[in-house]
């Protein structure tokens, strides 16, 4: 018998016309799009449907819009099928932004503050570090212990005694982990990176190192925002993105939100926990397929669908 999780897509899964033929297609999806552009005082609907490409990947923009999509998809599915979330899904979890989309999904937040939040997020970590400063790269073919070798010989500054910051920010699985810092230092670990053996390693197209230390500001303006956020327990556990764990209290679901901008999102070992707990089935909810491929590489055995689009609802309520 199915054990369902259900999972949120991170930054770099957004894509223009994102949402659009949902919303034509169901009054559930254009009531979730309404209400987000209500609250942030912007089109960003119309920006999720018509784009241009280069506003919409605008950080600030991509956050709530991801998980407006999220969130209209569950709303669509809920409507259709005749279910809440708590009757389908044993947890929840989200990729980076995507766990405030959970947090949504299982009424830890209301849409509204989920999407205010977003777009503060996205813009405090724009502005954490000077545009040019930091850099990401991707590492194929590394494991967590690998990476953490090459970050630690990388982070000293050649000649002087300085060191900068060079940290796993995602590790995905796979042999797939993210590393983000000083943009010199990520440099120098790439170039290390070829030296020992990883498949490939090159830098991403990103606007801020997210998920390291350089974040530091970002993390004490959600601290801030949160503390005065209203939140409930989620409807179902959320398997958080710092502990790989099960997750309820909503004190400790802030704090982990807070530790989260600055963190190592451990998507690998929340993937295999969930599996631990009895999950059979992650049903990726929102833009794109990405965690969907994630998860196959680590739980293998595990079933994945994705539901982005109208022609998916009709496959994932069969599948529910």
């Amino acid at each position: 018998m199915p054990v369902h999780a259900f999972i949120f897509p991170g930054q770099g899964s957004q894509a223009v016309g994102m949402g659009r033929d949902l919303a034509a297609a169901f009054s559930a999806a254009r009531e979730v799009f309404e209400e987000v552009d209500e609250t942030l005082k912007q089109k960003l609907s119309r920006l999720m449907f018509e784009g241009p490409a280069e506003e919409l990947t605008l950080t600030e923009n991509t956050q709530p819009a991801l998980m407006a999509h999220s969130l209209a998809v569950l709303r669509v599915l809920e409507k259709e099928g005749g279910f809440a979330l708590r009757q389908k899904a044993l947890v929840v979890a989200g990729h980076s932004l995507g766990e405030y989309s959970a947090l949504a999904a299982a009424g830890a937040f209301d849409v509204a503050t989920a999407a205010r939040l977003l777009k503060l997020r996205g813009q405090a970590m724009q502005k954490a570090v000077p545009a040019g400063l930091g850099a990401m790269a991707a590492l194929l073919g590394a494991e967590m212990d690998l990476a953490r070798e090459i970050c630690a010989e990388a982070a000293p500054v050649p000649e002087t005694d300085r060191t900068e910051v060079v940290e796993p920010a995602n590790d995905n699985g796979g042999g797939q982990v993210v590393i983000s810092g000083h943009r010199t230092a990520i440099e120098r670990a790439v170039e290390i990176a070829k030296t020992k053996g990883v498949k490939r390693a090159m830098l991403l197209p990103v606007s801020a190192p997210f998920h390291c230390a350089l974040m530091a500001p970002a993390a004490e303006a959600m601290a801030e925002a949160l503390e005065k956020s209203p939140a409930c327990e989620p409807v179902v556990p959320l398997v958080a993105n710092v502990s790989a764990r099960r997750e309820s209290d909503p004190g400790r679901i802030r704090d982990l939100l807070v530790q989260q901008v600055t963190a190592t999102v451990r998507w690998r070992e929340s993937a295999a926990a969930m599996a631990e707990m009895g999950v059979n089935s992650f049903i990726e909810l929102g833009s794109g397929k990405v965690l969907t491929g994630l998860v196959k590489r680590i739980v293998p055995e595990a079933a994945g669908l994705s539901a982005g689009t109208p022609a998916d609802i009709e496959t994932v309520l069969k599948a529910l």
